[in-house]
């Protein structure tokens, strides 16, 4: 018997529905993936923010400065709680697939029956459990030195989910696109680095000169760190519900970006 006569008479194994072990094996996979090195994931980011605090607060006159009427060590605590969360949203899915695709197990993602909607809802579930456990972590931290309370639970916990889920799509896109290491460097170099440094990480966005302070409102990474800040300190530059809308519409279309990427096999399927 012929080899292709063997391939028609074999069955193509389907799983109707969700493939819920299937769905369940990839996250965890990605979640331990980090968890495995938490002194790289989780302690260094948070070390790193130490450091920021740190600097911002000694070197910068940070203990004597206020941002309408805010002391600026409690502005800028949640923007670098947000901009650590973020980043690493994006590390954890753009470095899995590079290391697969690099490694070539890419096929162990591919071959196991998950529809393209399940492995992008893996990815995405892993890099969003990454950066709300680092932001959980930092924010304790910086507890014991800055001064932070809350306002709105709910915008916390929505600006947290749609920044770390955008960084997430961000992170895939990138990752399918990405042939090596260095590509995903430049993505990280070039396009997440300054715009997350542009946001108002680490001042008010109504002192830049008018071209600037328009371009701000344009970044997505503003309204993130703009309304995860307003959940702690009741004062947002912009407006919440339109930062909210905004995020909600740029997630949606990089979920369908990444989700069309995974789909149509592009460079993870040749």
């Amino acid at each position: 018997m012929t080899n292709q006569s063997l391939t028609e008479k074999t069955p193509e194994k389907r799983i109707k529905g969700i493939n819920h072990i299937g769905l369940m094996t990839l996250i965890k996979r990605e979640v331990f993936r980090f968890l495995n090195v938490y002194t790289q994931t989780i302690i260094a980011p948070m070390v790193t923010t130490l450091m920021f605090y740190t600097v911002f607060a000694l070197a910068f006159g940070g203990l004597t400065r206020e941002i309408n009427g805010i002391p600026f060590l409690a502005f800028l605590a949640p923007g670098l709680v947000m901009m650590t969360m973020v980043q690493n949203s994006f590390s954890n899915t753009s470095s899995s697939l590079v290391i697969s695709k690099v490694q070539g197990n890419i096929v162990d993602v591919l071959m196991p029956p998950l529809s393209a909607m399940e492995i992008f809802i893996g990815y995405a579930v892993g890099a969003v459990s990454r950066g709300l456990i680092v932001g959980i972590c930092t924010t304790t931290v910086l507890s014991f030195f800055a001064p932070i309370g809350i306002h709105s639970a709910a915008a916390i916990i929505a600006f947290a989910l749609l920044g770390t889920f955008m960084l997430g799509s961000i992170g895939i896109a990138a990752g399918i696109w990405s042939e090596k290491f260095d590509h995903i460097a430049a993505v990280t170099n070039f396009v997440v680095t300054p715009m997350t440094f542009l946001s108002g990480t680490f001042y008010s966005v109504n002192v830049l000169p008018e071209f600037w302070h328009g371009l701000a409102f344009a970044n997505p990474f503003f309204y993130m760190i703009d309304g995860f800040r307003y959940g702690f300190i009741g004062h947002a530059d912009g407006n919440v519900m339109v930062g909210l809308i905004f995020l909600l519409v740029c997630d949606i279309a990089l979920a369908v970006l990444s989700y069309r990427m995974i789909k149509s096999g592009y460079k993870i399927k040749s």
